[in-house]
């Protein structure tokens, strides 16, 4: 058996031991459930607006706030740091020419 081939079995057996709920060295992550809505109201923007400004479509945007989907991967990482410096977000896009004017981006 390689050292490729032991390390991959450990880490199997400690991921179904961690599954199984028994105590492991194992680290999970998790992002916190976001409020959308609440994130979009910190930039001032409307809903077509951020949606222009992020790149995100205003059908998904409209379903996040509805609660029908919920973000994502990196759309999620995205609306987190959104959440905590909104104004710092935007200033950011600002300086880097992209801007909103009726619910459309000039990029």
């Amino acid at each position: 058996m390689t050292r490729a081939f032991a390390s991959i079995k450990r880490g199997l057996q400690e991921a179904i031991a961690h599954r199984e709920g028994r105590v492991t060295k194992v680290r999970v992550h998790r992002i916190p459930d976001i409020d959308v809505k609440s994130v979009r109201e910190k930039t001032g923007l409307t809903q077509l607006e951020f949606a222009a400004k992020f790149a995100i479509s205003p059908g998904t945007l409209r379903h996040w706030e509805r609660g029908d989907r919920r973000p994502r991967g990196t759309a999620r990482v995205l609306l987190c740091i959104i959440d905590r410096e909104p104004k710092t977000v935007l200033r950011a896009l600002d300086r880097n020419g992209i801007r909103v004017r009726n619910g459309r981006s000039n990029t």
